[in-house]
């Protein structure tokens, strides 16, 4: 991760002990053997893959007298880097000020807190007090600039539904290829790059699959292990085209020795923002690298299996290479086998008879049998797919699978 962001590790440190140090996490002897450690190698950075609380991180850069980073602020400023849209903007900026707002204080004399008891009161509030006046209200605008993302945003799903296309969401650990992948079906030339986070902003395209039946097809940010609550906060927007999808197409890199901990990673995160329940294909990227590729007895199913079964359950997958192409024909064949079929419903809907925006759609998307109005409503008999039928769900009545 620290390569990703533009740094190069000049020494690693490993602290294990029975919990952590109040005041600095490590502890006093950690602390001064890494002190030692930062001269030897002029280090000028100092990172810990742990979430240091505001009081350890001050005390630790001011007894190693370089600045000091946590797990957190090190995703953040990755993700920093990689927007480039004004939601993704929004976004890591609110996670950043979230991560802020507590770490204000003690940063200088200039920031100090005034004095307690009769004599100490100054003449007006300290630049603390102003400071985190003007994030809180920065953090109030952002919040309602991404509900305005999130609106916009569940528009374009509903819109989505009403046309009768199931959404597959591309989900995985960072780095697993996902962009790569969805490059290679959709030819729709979103950034594939080797580095993490290289992708913040979803993508929808549409994918035609082998019953000639179109879907489309999500790319979302990638997960990581312990990913920062503030994070998936920030992220809501972007998680919910996960969320709303037909099926998850979890992407593994099948070349890392952490696959196994990766799809854990990925589970985790995905009922934990309430998709753990939709199903999941496991998708075994990079089998160019194996030195038993798909030729030389690579087996999918055993991959889905034990990587399933040691984290909630077996899985369907199947091997491809999102670099060379391999695999992709057996890949949109599995989508086909294992995405939901959307079937057509009958049924009964009674709306507003000055609704003819629901009528239209109806007659768009659906076979109208028969129209009659009854007082001020329009009662019409229509055969339509299950998911237009969730489109206008409201007014359904008494709906039966046609044969």
């Amino acid at each position: 991760m620290t390569a990703s962001a533009g740094g190069a590790v000049a020494e690693r440190f490993l602290q294990s002990r029975a919990g952590p140090e109040a005041s600095t996490l490590i502890g006093s002897g950690k602390v001064a053997e890494l002190r030692g450690a930062v001269g030897t190698v002029d280090a000028d950075v100092v990172i810990f893959d742990h979430e240091l609380t505001p009081t350890q991180q001050r005390n630790l850069e001011k007894a190693l007298q370089v600045k000091v980073l946590d797990r957190t602020q090190l995703i953040l400023d990755t993700f920093a880097s990689r927007a480039r849209t004004r939601e993704g903007r929004l976004q890591v900026e609110l996670a950043q000020l979230n991560y802020l707002l507590p770490r204000l204080a003690g940063h200088g004399v200039e920031m100090s807190r005034l004095g307690g008891g009769i004599g100490t009161r100054g003449p007006g509030e300290t630049k603390l007090e102003t400071d985190r006046r003007r994030i809180a209200r920065r953090i109030q605008k952002i919040k309602l600039d991404l509900e305005g993302v999130r609106t916009g945003r569940a528009l374009h799903r509903r819109r989505r539904v009403a046309v009768p296309l199931a959404t597959l969401a591309l989900a995985g650990y960072t780095n697993a290829g996902k962009s790569t992948l969805f490059n290679r079906l959709t030819q729709a030339g979103v950034l594939a790059d080797a580095r993490m986070f290289a992708t913040l902003d979803p993508t929808v395209r549409p994918l035609d699959l082998p019953s000639h039946r179109r879907v489309l097809l999500s790319d979302t940010v990638g997960f990581i292990r312990n990913l920062p609550t503030t994070l998936v906060e920030a992220f809501r927007a972007t998680l919910e085209e996960v969320t709303e999808s037909a099926l998850v197409l979890h992407v593994v890199d099948a070349s890392s020795p952490a696959a196994p901990e990766h799809v854990g990673h990925v589970r985790r995160l995905l009922a934990e923002i309430g998709a753990g329940d939709i199903p999941q294909l496991l998708v075994l990227n990079k089998i160019d690298r194996l030195e038993n590729g798909m030729d030389a007895g690579f087996d999918p199913a055993a991959w889905g299996r034990r990587l399933g079964n040691e984290h909630g359950g077996a899985l369907p997958a199947v091997g491809i290479s999102a670099l060379t192409g391999d695999g992709l024909d057996r890949l949109v064949a599995a989508i086909d086998e294992v995405l939901p079929l959307d079937p057509i419903l009958r049924a009964i809907y009674r709306f507003p008879a000055a609704d003819g925006a629901t009528l239209a759609l109806l007659h768009t998307f659906g076979k109208v049998l028969e129209v009659r109005y009854e007082g001020a409503d329009c009662v019409a008999d229509v055969e339509a797919p299950e998911s237009l039928g969730r489109r206008v769900a409201q007014y359904r009545q008494n709906p039966q699978i046609c044969g």
